[in-house]
């Protein structure tokens, strides 16, 4: 399956059998990012979170204690 990078356009070429390929045939809105690109912006984000004035939310703010 041949895919293009969403920010570098970069063509890579993925097996068919992957769980990303399928995820790419299957759900349209998914987009694919080269490993490259996605090392990028983890390393950016990493910097952002590091300076203070970024908030990042990993997870919701309320927990599943408090649904119990």
């Amino acid at each position: 399956m041949r895919v293009k990078c969403v920010i570098c356009d970069a063509i890579n070429i993925l097996d068919d059998d992957l769980p990303l390929s399928k995820k790419l045939r299957n759900r349209p809105i998914h987009t694919y990012m080269c490993s490259p690109c996605y090392e990028r912006i983890a390393e950016k984000t990493e910097e952002r979170l590091a300076t203070g004035k970024f908030r990042f939310y990993r997870d919701s703010p309320k927990s599943a204690e408090d649904y119990l």
